[in-house]
């Protein structure tokens, strides 16, 4: 009756000179004026007559129904929730009531809420289609949240993601899959995207703790230690007892104060302590892979300046596969690679570093490497002599006697065919070595990495009696005579 639905309430004075039957026709020309404008698509109108109808008869469960449905087109579902469920309060067999306040339920991720109002819906109209579809579509949602569960304990992010990605095309106003998702991005390294994510609910609620964690997560994960001290701070203000945060700002501290005090070590050259100090920061926070590369690379600094050379390596690899485009741990590992002469790695390393930065210094980096591994394909005659590559022309000839007499083959006349025949080959690398760093030129292209061939040097045709005989020289003949047993000296004729 017209009297159940619009009992007199503080309203204006005005209004008290009117009749129930006044009201309810004055309300219904306002829900008439509401609905004109729902159709039209201009809910904010159609909001307002609305309202001024409840105003008329605040018992009319249609008219919250009404509003409630235009709040759900402006995306107000908190709101409409409200008036969904003062309409169902009012009146418990109305349908469109339960439908909407379970719509709004699961918009706002409510899912077991929403099934309750789908199953009433059923309970009062068993073939009600819409009330089946949404009772599927919110337990389509709890099976995602059980999936989602599991795939973060199992650490599958990407498959937390996806679970929520699915939960929000039916539950789009849902804050706590938002931030989920948002914190398995930051997780995953998509930072600029996890960040996009909090800061949309951010600007909706400045003080949601959730929210300001993810955002202090992406500054911390990208290196940002102090700003993302912030943010975690401000979530603790909003909520004391959130443990993420709490958790995240002492690790951001932790990690802040560790790696500052393995630089202060470093800088004052005391490399064993910094090399501690890095491998202790390492140790606190395994997700945080920005600023685990920048340790592993540190790490690998040290390394060098301790010649822990193939440690270093490692750490820069490492260092490489948390971040594959860290330029400096490129270049530290390629620098280690060249002190161990393993050029093809280095020319490898420096030739990424060149196509990602094309500074003159990356291309002097690189062909220096090219040279030196070009180099280290010919025969390195300063080994094969014994000396320095800083040898002076001194101790390059006196290598050579030592070298040439130890070789020669008359001394190893009573050897094996075999072992005379490597003995020859010692031999003739001996001269051609000698023969090339006694000689200015052939000694500065060969140092130069320069092909000896353009000298017309054949190598392959090489003498080496000639350069001993012109090396011993003397008019009379030479030869080894026992001196004892297994000993042999050299004599001039």
């Amino acid at each position: 009756m017209a009297t159940d639905n619009c009992d007199t309430v503080n309203m204006d004075p005005a209004m008290d000179l009117l009749s129930d039957e006044d009201l309810e026709r004055e309300a219904e020309g306002f829900k008439e004026q509401g609905n004109a404008f729902y159709v039209k698509k201009d809910y904010a109108e159609a909001f307002n007559y609305y309202t001024k109808a409840i105003d008329m008869c605040p018992k009319n469960p249609s008219y919250y129904g009404n509003r409630a449905a235009t709040l759900m087109m402006l995306y107000r579902y908190r709101e409409a929730l409200e008036d969904s469920q003062q309409a169902v309060r009012l009146d418990s067999t109305f349908m469109k009531g339960h439908l909407r306040e379970g719509k709004c339920h699961l918009s706002l991720g409510n899912a077991m809420a929403a099934k309750r109002c789908f199953q009433r819906v059923l309970e009062l109209e068993s073939d009600n289609s819409q009330a089946q579809q949404e009772l599927k579509n919110a337990e389509s949602i709890l099976e995602y949240e059980r999936m989602a569960e599991i795939g973060f304990e199992k650490r599958d992010f990407r498959m937390v993601v996806f679970c929520m990605d699915r939960a929000l095309d039916l539950s789009s106003a849902c804050h706590r899959f938002k931030i989920l998702k948002s914190e398995c991005l930051a997780l995953l390294g998509q930072y600029p995207e996890a960040q996009s994510v909090a800061s949309d609910i951010l600007r909706m609620d400045s003080t949601n703790a959730d929210a300001l964690y993810v955002r202090g997560l992406c500054l911390y994960y990208e290196d940002c230690i102090d700003k993302a001290v912030q943010f975690f701070v401000q979530a603790l203000r909003m909520a004391p007892d959130h443990d993420k945060a709490r958790l995240a700002c002492r690790n951001a501290k932790a990690l802040k104060a560790k790696k500052e005090e393995g630089n202060k070590a470093f800088k004052d050259g005391n490399y064993e302590s910094a090399y501690e100090l890095y491998s202790d920061a390492l140790t606190i926070d395994p997700n945080n892979i920005k600023t685990n590369a920048k340790l592993y690379c540190n790490r690998a600094t040290v390394g060098s300046k301790l010649k822990k050379l193939d440690q270093a390596i490692e750490d820069c690899t490492k260092a490489i596969k948390l971040d594959e485009i860290y330029v400096k741990a490129y270049l530290r590992r390629a620098q280690c690679y060249m002190e161990t002469e393993q050029y093809d790695e280095a020319v490898r390393d420096y030739e990424k570093v060149y196509q990602t930065e094309k500074t003159k210094e990356h291309k002097h980096l690189l062909k220096n490497a090219q040279l030196e591994l070009k180099k280290s394909k010919r025969k390195d005659y300063y080994k094969v002599l014994g000396v320095d590559k800083n040898a002076t022309e001194d101790e390059i000839k006196k290598a050579y006697r030592k070298r040439a007499l130890l070789h020669h083959p008359d001394r190893h006349s009573s050897a094996s065919p075999e072992e005379q025949k490597e003995e020859e080959k010692k031999f003739k690398e001996v001269g051609e070595a000698f023969s090339v760093l006694s000689d200015p030129k052939k000694k500065s292209r060969y140092d130069s990495g320069q092909d000896l061939e353009d000298d017309g040097m054949n190598m392959g045709d090489f003498d080496a009696n000639n350069i001993f005989k012109a090396f011993f020289g003397g008019p009379g003949g030479f030869s080894f005579e026992a001196s004892g047993p297994g000993n042999f000296f050299f004599q001039f004729g």
